[in-house]
């Protein structure tokens, strides 16, 4: 590896602020306790399994069904 690279020509990756977008969620204990066991089991970071399971969820579009009690 080099010491010192000269980056005054590179070029922003345009699309990096489309990657990720940091915000807050307010999650059940008991589903964060579920999340960091099944990703302890897989071996990556539990944001990225919660990550991955809602970018499924959203591009198959899943619709969750609520059924109230009267």
């Amino acid at each position: 590896m080099k010491k010192q690279y000269d980056v005054e020509d590179a070029i922003r990756n345009p699309y990096a602020k489309h990657l990720k977008k940091q915000d807050t969620l307010r999650l059940n204990t008991d589903v964060i306790t579920y999340f960091k066991a099944l990703a302890k089991e897989i071996g990556i970071p539990y944001q990225n399994l919660i990550s991955l399971y809602l970018t499924e969820c959203a591009h198959s579009e899943k619709k969750l069904t609520l059924a109230w009690a009267s």
